[in-house]
């Protein structure tokens, strides 16, 4: 089994998301079960390195506070647009990583470009900082320290990282 699904959990989560993107439907069905079953094969052929999840029942409880923040930024970013221009304070924000450790910082900057209304930009080459765009923005401290709070501790619980560098 482990020939045909080299990273389970990665089939997974690529099943469930191309299913909420795409509906269920036949063809939709089909093809979310080819990408979960082709890609994650693919990487390991390449050789793509792979990193066990330490806490897989973590990483089901992160995916949820990820959909919930998905939502309610969707809510803060209608007002925002819908509103006047002036309103918006557009910043820059670096986000100190406690952990270099490459998945973490990939997979935290792929949760903070999901989540409408900020964009990862650059994540430094010793994984140490994750620089992202934020539409919105009155205390750049807070909105490191929400991020690193609400995402990077559940990541690097999960990949089984340490806190102290």
């Amino acid at each position: 089994m482990s020939r045909l699904f080299p990273r389970p959990w990665l089939s997974g989560a690529l099943f469930a998301a191309a299913l909420m993107f795409w509906g269920v439907a036949p063809l939709p069905l089909a093809g979310a079960a080819l990408l979960a079953l082709v890609l994650p094969l693919g990487l390991a052929r390449v050789g793509a390195p792979s990193s066990p999840l330490a806490r897989p029942g973590r990483a089901a409880r992160l995916a949820a506070v990820v959909l919930w923040d998905i939502v309610v930024a969707n809510v803060a970013v209608a007002r925002l647009v819908l509103g006047p221009p002036g309103r918006l304070r557009p910043a820059f924000v670096a986000v100190p990583l406690d952990a270099p450790h490459p998945q973490v910082a990939a997979a935290l900057a792929m949760i903070v470009t999901m989540t409408p209304g900020t964009v990862s930009a650059d994540i430094d080459e010793g994984c140490t900082r994750l620089l992202v765009h934020v539409l919105d923005t009155g205390d750049p401290a807070r909105v490191a320290a929400d991020i690193k709070l609400r995402y990077e501790r559940a990541l690097m619980e999960i990949f089984g990282c340490s806190t102290s560098r």
